[in-house]
């Protein structure tokens, strides 16, 4: 079976539930996942029958001639599936492929012509877990998602820096500005954690996000920036040592949860309604306003209809470290 997923890294991220379980369920199915190089560093602890097939869609099979390259060599493998988790172009032309070829093929329902109905009247979509279990389903593998942690099979990895406790990690960026929550005051609530016993891990990306997560942790007590400064394998362990995140609507959200760590989620324009809620959270660690004008947008958008991004600037530090406490107890 041919599994495609090429991106982003919270979309692959909730892939990863369903494979495993798949794989574990049928161990005479060979599954080969077919995704970014990036993306195929996600894939720890991967069942026997799993193989990841990292394929460079920006340079060795770029562009139309690249995709004709890349369908030469899906072919070597003589899938009899074809389970399309992406459903764009690119997945649709091999798809049609492997389809004359002679293979089933199933593709995960957006359902964008419904989702109208999220807005007009807060109806919830099908979470992404469940629909890429759907996929499996129709191929005639049906699977209930039983995954645990990427760490289940090898037991927890060695952390590449000393973790104290209560640990507390934080991922306070989102790729779009209605996912983000204000950075002013997410920096309240990292002081005020730190001031009473919590110890402050800060997640994030390299270059901008790095450099002012550095400044946060240079002016806080209690707090350690390892934002950029370890390989995906490495922050995904560091992950599994935080006794809580506080993530965003993003990658970093699914990651923490595929590492096995309760995630304390907060949301803007975005909410668990669009169907993007991590694999193995409690509903109740879900944390937004609910306001009429929420959800605004399916995957998130740096502008607001009503100008002020209410549903996260009227988020008071206060409700998020409240909620966080309740959580975990602090460690004074």
């Amino acid at each position: 079976m041919l599994v495609l997923r090429f991106s982003a890294l919270g979309d692959v991220a909730m892939t990863i539930p369903v494979i495993y379980s798949l794989a574990r369920h049928y161990p005479d199915l060979d599954v080969t996942v077919v995704t970014r190089p990036f993306f195929a560093r996600l894939f720890i602890g991967a069942p026997s029958n799993v193989n990841v097939m990292a394929v460079d869609l920006k340079k060795e099979y770029r562009g139309p001639w690249g995709l004709i390259k890349l369908l030469h060599k899906l072919k070597t493998l003589h899938p009899d599936y074809v389970a399309d988790l992406h459903n764009v172009l690119r997945t649709w032309t091999i798809d049609r492929y492997f389809k004359i070829l002679g293979a089933k093929v199933e593709m995960v329902d957006k359902n964008r012509r419904d989702r109208h109905k999220l807005f007009e009247s807060g109806e919830h979509q099908r979470d992404y877990i469940d629909r890429y279990a759907d996929v499996f389903t129709r191929l005639g593998y049906p699977v209930q998602p039983t995954f645990r942690s990427l760490f289940e099979r090898d037991g927890m990895p060695s952390v590449p820096l000393e973790i104290h406790h209560p640990a507390i990690g934080i991922a306070p960026f989102a790729r779009y500005t209605n996912k983000t929550y204000p950075p002013r005051q997410m920096l309240r609530v990292v002081k005020h954690l730190t001031s009473i016993g919590y110890n402050v891990y800060l997640f994030g990306a390299t270059g901008k996000e790095s450099e002012q997560l550095s400044a946060w942790a240079g002016q806080t007590d209690r707090c350690t920036s390892v934002a950029g400064a370890y390989p995906i394998d490495e922050e995904l362990a560091i992950m599994a040592a935080m006794d809580l995140m506080v993530a965003m609507d993003s990658s970093n959200h699914h990651l923490a949860s595929l590492a096995g760590t309760k995630v304390l989620s907060i949301w803007g324009g975005t909410t668990p309604a669009c169907g993007f809620m991590a694999y193995g959270q409690a509903p109740d660690r879900a944390l937004h306003l609910s306001l009429p004008c929420q959800p605004c947008s399916v995957a998130g958008s740096d502008s607001c209809r009503l100008g002020d991004f209410r549903c996260l600037c009227t988020l008071s530090p206060e409700t998020v470290i409240e909620r966080i406490t309740s959580i975990v107890a602090p460690g004074l």
